[in-house]
């Protein structure tokens, strides 16, 4: 029987106290004894607790005895927070029958609070508003419980409100979803069906797949198929959370729980994935399941061209855990051999490049991030190519590029309107329409492409708005537009890691101030060094950097003017040979100039 679950995950934005009231939860029912108590028990990272951010989402099972007198099963399934993990929270709310929205008291509802709580709407989910940090001196109770009340449309009484620091009012939590949340469909006798909502790599068991199982049971001998890849596999053990791995027997409807699936990458079990026995299948999978795609790509070098087999290997370690990452080997003339990898966005890019400095204690350079564009050719051919060098450098054989536009929801208090108007228009971006959520804050949506956002739009918007707006991203479609390739030419060669891809209108600016950049950052050789911007087929902004001059004069003291006009002939003649043969030293700053050109 199901009618003692209750399946539900916690919402919430970023920073608003998600994984501490997950430890209050915890503690309360006695799931984790004091002496294991730290905090953010959920995010095993360091990253996670430094970020304040989940990143892998997780799941634990509570027992608790309610008012009521019955023993519950909850299991809390913990979702990450940043928009870029958006189709892992999708999929962790697939899980659930309730959902817990936690709003920071301090800073009122924000964009991802909303995005999260339409899907859970989507989702058909039971909401239970909760807002958190009420002990603080700059708390505003009263004025986000009504706000909270008004868009979810009950009274702003039913708010809990909590401090998930102070433990103050957590029970009125586990009460709520007691008896608000409804209980899972007991469907024990249909075929198997469970969902896999996240999954991990485990050096001994393999891939661990986190699971809730909506139809039908399972036992650990029984031969199990997986719908997407129609892999075949006999479970390692199966078990629950609480909150570490404890084998069990048998998993039933409504529960729970891993299998560790002996699987040696995560690519063969992806989250999404819907598991059914492989005697008795399943007529269809459970709906949802898409393969995630990643959006920015960068190019990833070792700064010590020996250490290239270890990033091989790390790269290969991390895509065992975070099937979201992708990457295939690539060289580049001024940068040598590396690797181009996929990631669902600028977080996710900067938490891989966290973990292979710390982790795997490696020195690497990536290269300022790009998107993935599609390339019409005379030909009727559709490329993709998510590298500027990548892109044909005869301009007569494409017929049109088109770039990945979103659609960006900013919310904001509405003092700060027109600096974001401003902002966005700057950008390229199509103003769609505007609602005001609750007074004195306004959700503005936009369109707007995709490469215009992913370098450093996300600062810019804090600073503009003191830190107060915040924002939320989806995939719309490609449109086509004018773009062109920018090339920056040192010495008279084209260097492939710094070029662009960029609008038509920006590509004179845009290339001036690289060169003026690189002009400061290029050290000086012992000849002239000419840096110049390419765009269209012609030259369109040069800089020289002067050469050093060795004092061949210093010798010369009086005597006729011929003997020094001699000297500097020879050293003039050197420095043209030099010339010829000198290679140019490009400093790793260079390729990070061209992530920091919007800050003049």
């Amino acid at each position: 029987m199901t009618s003692h679950i209750r399946n539900f995950c916690i919402i919430a934005h970023v920073d608003h106290g998600k994984s501490t009231l997950a430890d209050r939860l915890l503690q309360l029912t006695g799931a984790i004894s004091e002496r294991e108590m730290t905090e953010q028990v959920l995010d095993s990272m360091d990253l996670e607790r430094e970020k304040g951010v989940t990143i892998k989402a997780s799941a634990v099972r509570m027992f608790y005895t309610a008012k009521d007198g019955n023993n519950y099963e909850i299991n809390l399934i913990d979702t990450p927070g940043h928009v870029d993990f958006g189709y892992e929270v999708s999929r962790a709310l697939k899980a659930c029958e309730g959902a817990v929205l936690v709003v920071d008291a301090t800073q009122g509802i924000e964009a991802q609070t909303l995005a999260n709580l339409y899907q859970a709407l989507d989702a058909d989910l039971t909401i239970i508003p909760v807002i958190n940090k009420i002990d603080l001196p700059s708390a505003r109770p009263d004025e986000v419980a009504e706000d909270v009340a008004s868009l979810l449309g009950v009274r702003a009484d039913a708010v809990i409100r909590i401090s998930a620091k102070e433990g103050l009012n957590v029970d009125q939590v586990l009460e709520a979803i007691v008896t608000r949340v409804p209980p899972p469909k007991d469907a024990p006798d249909e075929p198997l069906r469970a969902l896999v909502f996240d999954s991990h790599y485990d050096s001994y068991k393999g891939v661990i797949a986190y699971v809730r199982v909506f139809e039908g049971s399972f036992t650990a001998t029984d031969v199990l198929r997986l719908f997407a890849t129609k892999a075949d596999m006999k479970p390692v053990e199966i078990g629950i959370f609480t909150p570490g791995m404890k084998p069990v027997q048998k998993l039933t409807s409504g529960e729970v729980g891993y299998i560790a699936t002996g699987f040696k990458t995560v690519h063969e079990c992806r989250v999404g994935d819907t598991i059914t026995r492989a005697s008795a299948p399943a007529a269809d999978p459970l709906p949802g399941y898409r393969t995630p795609k990643p959006m920015v790509f960068a190019g990833i070098y070792p700064v010590e061209a020996d250490d290239y087999p270890e990033l091989r290997e790390s790269l290969e370690k991390l895509q065992l855990n975070d099937a979201s990452l992708t990457f295939q080997p690539e060289t580049s003339q001024a940068l040598g051999f590396g690797f181009r990898a996929g990631f669902l966005g600028l977080f996710h890019m900067e938490i891989i490049q966290e973990r292979l400095e710390r982790e795997y204690d490696l020195d690497v350079l990536f290269t300022a991030p790009s998107v993935e564009y599609e390339v019409v050719t005379i030909d009727n051919e559709i490329i993709t190519v998510d590298s500027p060098a990548a892109l044909p450098d005869d301009e007569s054989k494409i017929v049109e590029i088109r770039e990945p536009w979103m659609t960006i929801e900013i919310i904001t208090p509405t003092d700060y309107y027109g600096p974001i108007m401003d902002l966005v228009t700057k950008r390229r971006g199509i103003f769609k329409g505007q609602e005001y959520p609750a007074p004195h804050r306004v959700q503005l949506n936009y369109e707007i492409p995709l490469s215009e956002i992913i370098v450093d739009f996300f600062d810019e918007l804090k600073s503009r708005t003191k830190g107060y707006a915040s924002l939320d991203y989806q995939f719309l479609e490609y449109r086509p537009d004018e773009l062109q390739k920018l090339e920056i030419l040192v010495n008279g060669d084209a260097v492939d890691a710094l070029a662009a891809i960029v609008h038509k209108k920006d590509a004179y600016h845009k290339g001036q101030r690289l060169i003026t950049k690189l002009k400061d950052i290029i050290p000086r050789q012992l000849f002239d060094v000419a840096i110049q911007a390419s765009a269209g087929g012609r030259i369109i902004s040069r800089a020289n950097v002067k050469a050093t001059r060795k004092d061949v004069l210093a010798k010369c003291y009086g005597g006729d003017i011929t003997r020094k006009k001699k000297l500097l002939e020879k050293q003039k003649k050197g420095k043209k040979r030099l010339k010829m043969v000198g290679n140019v030293e490009i400093p790793q700053e260079a390729f990070m100039a061209v992530l920091k050109l919007e800050e003049e």
